[in-house]
């Protein structure tokens, strides 16, 4: 049996990831310390024998080691998320997404596995107007947290280069879905305008609303990553993973509005600094490479998100 490491397999990303390669028969290990990943994130973990979970954190690299004993195949989730919580910690997130980013790969390494998927970030290409973004193009971060995504890619590469460790870095482009944390003040948009229009409160929209982003729901990530298990050319390769396709948060609040009919309306505030103004992407070297197509488009992916978060309000309630 093919075992896969899965760093931040509690998180939203991660767990989901964890669940799909549990399905395909892998045998799954899980490292998290969870301070931003839940356990109940983790339910299905009661109907396998094929996971195992390590409590801990990537900053500890004999941990690192401890977790990467009989794996074949790493993909590394862990990460302290969010470009504001980057702005106002720099210091803190460099230790985990740069600091705990080199201790996976040198355990990877000394471990032989062989291939290491990182999730990186479309934060990378920082506000530059060309549209869409393409993997070749300079980056130019405008928050510590894409300067440490970055960092992660090139640790990537160099790895592959150095030591012959195989390693693909995947640039996610704005995730979304089910599982996803509406309630920390570093939520992602979507989670947060979902439960505001459900709790009957005005959305808060940073900026003018005009903004736009290539919104990728969870299920396109997913198989993307398991599409880079076994693809071929992925020596130190970056590739995007999103829908090709972008909509601005006013429009976006137009398609959830579908699902959650509201009359209040939203609330404008200051942009926040760090942001980038549009963002889409180039898929067509994922297509190319990994014969990635997405599976769901954002609407699809918008009525699934709403309907899970319907339920877990119904199930607060009930309790």
């Amino acid at each position: 049996m093919t075992r896969a490491l899965v760093t931040g397999g509690g998180g939203f990303i991660g767990s989901h990831l964890a669940e799909a390669l549990l399905k395909k028969g892998h045998g799954v290990r899980i490292l998290d310390d969870f301070s931003t990943g839940k356990r109940e994130n983790l339910t299905f973990r009661n109907h396998t024998p094929s996971l195992d979970i390590v409590e801990g954190d990537i900053r500890d690299l004999v941990l690192c080691q401890k977790a990467m004993e009989g794996v074949d195949y790493v993909f590394h989730q862990a990460a302290l998320p969010s470009v504001q919580r980057s702005v106002e910690d720099p210091l803190g997130s460099n230790a985990v997404n740069v600091g705990g980013t080199l201790n996976v790969l040198l355990a990877a390494r000394d471990a032989k596995v062989k291939r290491v998927m990182y999730a990186s970030s479309s934060s990378i290409y920082g506000d530059t107007p060309t549209l869409p973004k393409k993997e070749d193009m300079s980056p130019t971060p405008l928050s510590p947290y894409a300067l440490q995504k970055y960092t992660g890619e090139q640790y990537c590469r160099l790895f592959s280069q150095l030591y012959g460790l195989e390693t693909v870095s995947l640039r996610y482009f704005n995730v979304f879905g089910p599982r996803q944390d509406p309630n920390s003040v570093y939520s992602a948009v979507i989670p947060r305008f979902i439960e505001a229009l459900l709790h009957r409160r005005s959305p808060i929209v940073y900026g003018d609303g005009e903004q736009s982003r290539d919104f990728t729901y969870i299920d396109n990530v997913v198989q993307a990553n398991v599409l880079a298990m076994s693809a071929q050319r992925l020596q130190g390769e970056i590739v995007n993973i999103a829908c090709g396709q972008r909509i601005s948060l006013n429009q976006l609040l137009g398609f959830l509005k579908q699902f959650i009919p509201s009359e209040r309306p939203a609330v404008y505030e200051e942009a926040r600094p760090g942001d980038v103004r549009h963002s889409l992407a180039d898929i067509s070297k994922a297509k190319d490479c990994l014969r990635f197509e997405p599976i769901a488009s954002i609407e699809t992916g918008l009525k699934r998100t709403v309907e899970f978060f319907q339920k877990a309000s119904v199930k607060g309630i009930e309790k």
